[in-house]
């Protein structure tokens, strides 16, 4: 059987969740691999809208067995406020349906502190982190200090853990100026979330290779998008996970061969929220019309997105760095009723035309857009479910498209109600 990765193809706020719910009916498992509540999914389902931050997006459909893995970054008090506002919805959650890492790490109310005071000390070079944590989480993942969601059970060891972690993040907050944070600021709270939190947790990793082998459909979730990979994103205007679909096989603990199709979520136009780079941003009346149109703010933050037209040099490179299989074009009827689009085809810097997003943070603020102009469209593509539904100007911007990014289209969608999608390949098809 078939597995499929999903991940951004842009800067984030593609439209995953729509497409996930959506292929959620077609697998056993849905599993997120990277990220934390710093990233968010709208999902529509019957009317009714889910945000979700931290939960894969197929806890809103029954039967489904939900894995937050490992390569995530987990808020434990995060966590049960997104299952206690769903479940207000009428969801439900579990451990028969949600399971969780044992080994995932957990986001400590140190981490938002730390992450804020760094932010606000930048001075006029801010990241645009959201506070939340997510970075000195994964950093003390890194350096080996971190508290890890198995460590609840023994509360000796926590306690001990945590007096080493404020060993040094206290240390960075005298540096700031910042009043210091003591383990009796963090331990209690940990030790009265452990009896929930401890229920949902096992070695997801063996759940996964055995569902693996019984044939089932694993379904992975990304967060964010190709270009805020702290690999081979617009850094250091990144986040602090990968998000590229190799992240899928590491943040679960099932091997690479397992995964057999990436899909690659992109709008049919570029968005960012936050600071970094944007070579094709619009900062007119156009890009206000998109960003009006198109509902652009942020899931989790409510900040305004920043708009622009369509990158393919940037989805290109999202395509080679993910070995992104198949696309799903999203938010195409946003672009109904412009008489003219324009695809970014190449980057002009010092007189030399580059084919690709160059390393360097200062290249990146200085390359400009080479624009190849198509013609709009004036009938709607809203709600449509089959290509003689869409405008003749409106399938060849979508093949133009395809060619540029050297990638084929795969699912179309055409509103943010799950039933309208165009599907030309099902990733989940042998």
């Amino acid at each position: 059987m078939t597995n499929v990765a999903v991940i951004g193809g842009q800067w984030g706020d593609e439209g995953k969740g729509k497409i996930v719910d959506w292929l959620s009916s077609r697998s056993d498992i849905v599993v997120r691999f990277q990220g934390g509540h710093n990233a968010g999914h709208t999902l529509v389902i019957d009317g009714v809208t889910y945000k979700l931050s931290l939960l894969p997006s197929g806890v809103v459909r029954g039967g489904k067995i939900s894995v937050i893995g490992n390569g995530v970054v987990i808020d434990p008090w995060a966590l049960f406020a997104e299952i206690d506002a769903i479940a207000a919805q009428g969801v439900t959650i579990t451990p028969d349906c949600l399971r969780i890492a044992e080994n995932a790490v957990l986001i400590l109310p140190i981490h938002g502190i730390v992450d804020r005071a760094r932010e606000a000390n930048n001075g006029t070079v801010t990241i645009g982190t959201t506070g939340r944590g997510i970075g000195p989480a994964y950093e003390d993942k890194i350096a080996r200090r971190a508290i890890r969601a198995c460590d609840l059970a023994d509360p000796d060891e926590v306690a001990a853990k945590v007096e080493a972690l404020l060993l040094h993040h206290n240390a960075l907050l005298r540096g700031l100026n910042q009043p210091e944070v003591s383990a009796q600021d963090i331990v209690p709270k940990l030790l009265a979330i452990a009896p929930r939190l401890l229920p949902y947790l096992e070695p997801v990793w063996l759940r996964l290779n055995a569902a693996h082998h019984q044939g089932q459909r694993i379904l992975f979730e990304g967060a964010q998008g190709a270009m805020l990979d702290v690999d081979h994103g617009t850094y250091p205007f990144v986040t602090s996970s990968n998000t590229g679909a190799g992240q899928a096989a590491t943040g679960s603990g099932l091997g690479p061969g397992a995964i057999n199709y990436v899909l690659g979520i992109v709008k049919a136009y570029t968005t960012r929220v936050g600071m970094g780079p944007f070579p094709t941003e619009l900062q007119d009346e156009v890009g206000e019309r998109i960003g009006k149109i198109g509902h652009e703010f942020g899931t989790v933050t409510g900040r305004k997105r920043r708009c622009g037209w369509f990158d393919a040099v940037m989805v290109r490179q999202a395509v080679k760095t993910s070995g992104i299989s198949g696309i799903a074009l999203t938010k195409l009827d946003v672009l109904d009723g412009f008489t003219e689009l324009k695809i970014c085809t190449g980057y002009r810097l010092d007189g030399q035309v580059l084919d690709y997003l160059p390393a360097r943070s200062k290249l990146q603020a200085r390359v400009e857009p080479i624009y190849e102009t198509l013609p709009g469209w004036s009938d709607t593509t809203a709600g449509a479910r089959s290509w003689s539904q869409l405008p003749a100007a409106a399938i060849k911007y979508v093949r133009r498209l395809e060619e540029l990014i050297d990638c084929p289209v795969a699912l179309l969608s055409t509103s943010p109600k799950r039933e309208d999608v165009i599907l030309v390949h099902d990733p989940f098809a042998p």
